[in-house]
């Protein structure tokens, strides 16, 4: 390169909508960016529309590379999969000591494993780094959780720092931890959304089916919500979704829209990685699985023809109860997720710290809440608590809000109203604070059919088998 040609001090790969935002956040904080899409004319037509980014796009990725500043930064945003290791092939080649790679995607944390693993026998650095806040985060300040060479971090952290989001907690990028962290945080944060949005889709069902407020009635309530504890992003805007009609006739938009809920999922393998490591997380696998019940729209229509519906009318819960059994399963969901991380942590030798966590998620991304703030203050405690739902202000609250809970749970179910968040989240809440459960009788089913053992109460960590006779014996 001679001294008179341009150089970049990042790169992005990748120029779709979350591609170009990012790389407009990072010129508009002072950076020269470097970008590169194989839909060259689409890349040229971004940098005519953007003129005060002064986006320099190459015609070919090697273009591209060869205008970074050394060791360079390259941010990778394709689609997760092939597409991801495609770029990473392509790349390998160019690529110097020290370089750093970062596949900001939606990917598999098991892919960014495989990833790391492979770069470990290259001379440049690889980060698998969850990114979340939507385009318009993306362009103004999403919330970043990088994972992997710390290394590779430390370079990172100062452009990283000066596009995250920031709060007044500081800025929303921290160092997730080792290996596959980064994408493992981010799809946990990812399932937890999942729970966030289809406990407030059932609130909102309640308010209109159950209780028969109108639509500016429901956006009033949850216009009242959001200035409360259950202030959040997902809140604020489900206030602005009943407060606005149809352009294409009388009424709401939102009635108008098609109930069956897409996902791209990554609610379904938190959930799956949720089981590998031996936690439950209920609230958010009932989100997942009312989303493919919602798929089968022509299957519901068949079973309501066939059986019927009750009047859905609510009696003996209040609008009280239902903002109090709302933030109830919040805590529920969050303590369940922030559990899956620390085991998760704990297993996969990730370091992860849940108070930073916590902290980076109090803006930019789709599950910002006032009561993130909390949660990172929970944490930082001495001791940390075993589990969000003990730290002694979440255990106040939740033991205040019982009542309620089981009574908007209750009147849901005899209003023959699906609550599958809130009623999961409830369960949860019932299985936890009960000392003596029912799997003994479990482990003696299993003993009984499978010689699997079972452990005495009175002499725990032996474990013995009975020959169970046909018909008892007493």
């Amino acid at each position: 390169m001679s001294d008179g040609e341009r150089r970049n001090d990042v790169g992005v790969v990748g120029l779709g909508v979350m591609g170009r935002n990012l790389a407009r956040n990072f010129a508009s904080r002072g950076l020269k960016v470097g970008g590169y899409d194989r839909d060259v004319a689409a890349a040229r037509a971004l940098v005519a529309a953007h003129p005060e980014a002064d986006l320099d796009v190459g015609g070919t990725l090697a273009e591209m590379v060869a205008r970074l500043e050394r060791p360079r930064r390259i941010v990778v945003l394709v689609p997760a999969g092939a597409p991801v290791d495609q770029v990473l092939d392509a790349l390998d080649p160019l690529l110097d000591a020290d370089d750093v790679v970062v596949d900001a995607g939606n990917s598999l944390f098991a892919d960014t494993d495989r990833r790391n693993a492979r770069a470990d026998g290259r001379p440049w650095r690889f980060v698998g780094m969850g990114v979340s806040g939507g385009a318009e985060g993306a362009l103004l300040g999403p919330s970043i959780m990088p994972g992997g060479d710390p290394e590779a971090w430390e370079r990172l952290r100062p452009v990283l720092e000066s596009i995250a989001a920031k709060s007044e907690y500081g800025p929303c990028v921290t160092y997730c931890g080792r290996g596959s962290a980064g994408h493992f945080v981010k799809m946990v944060h990812n399932g937890i959304e999942y729970g966030d949005m289809q406990l407030i889709a059932e609130a909102a069902t309640l308010l209109r089916r159950g209780l028969g407020f109108s639509g500016g009635r429901t956006a009033e309530t949850f216009l009242a919500w959001n200035q409360g504890e259950l202030n959040s992003f997902l809140i604020e805007i489900t206030a602005d979704i009943f407060r606005t009609g149809d352009p294409q006739g009388p009424g709401l938009l939102v009635d108008a829209i098609m109930d069956r809920a897409g996902q791209k999922g990554t609610g379904r393998w938190t959930v799956q990685a949720a089981l590998d490591l031996g936690v439950a997380i209920p609230t958010i696998a009932a989100a997942v699985d009312a989303r493919v019940l919602s798929a089968g729209r022509e299957l519901r229509v068949a079973a309501e023809g066939a059986f019927g519906r009750p009047t859905a009318q609510l009696s003996g819960a209040t609008v009280a109860d239902l903002a109090d059994a709302l933030y109830a399963s919040k805590i529920a969901s969050y303590t369940q997720g922030f559990a899956m991380l620390s085991v998760a942590s704990a297993t996969r030798d990730y370091g992860v710290d849940l108070a930073e966590v916590a902290r980076i998620w109090t803006a930019g991304c789709i599950i910002r809440a006032r009561f993130l703030g909390r949660v990172a203050e929970a944490f930082r405690g001495d001791p940390a608590p075993a589990l969000l739902a003990l730290a002694p202000d979440f255990a106040a609250e939740l033991k205040r809000r019982v009542p309620a809970w089981r009574r908007v749970v209750a009147a849901a179910t005899e209003a023959g109203v699906a609550v599958p968040g809130l009623a999961a989240s409830l369960t949860w809440f019932d299985t936890l604070t009960t000392a003596r459960g029912s799997a003994n009788l479990i482990q003696a089913q299993r003993d009984y059919f499978g010689s699997h053992t079972y452990e005495r109460l009175d002499a725990p960590g032996t474990f013995v088998h009975t020959d169970w006779p046909r018909g008892g014996d007493l």
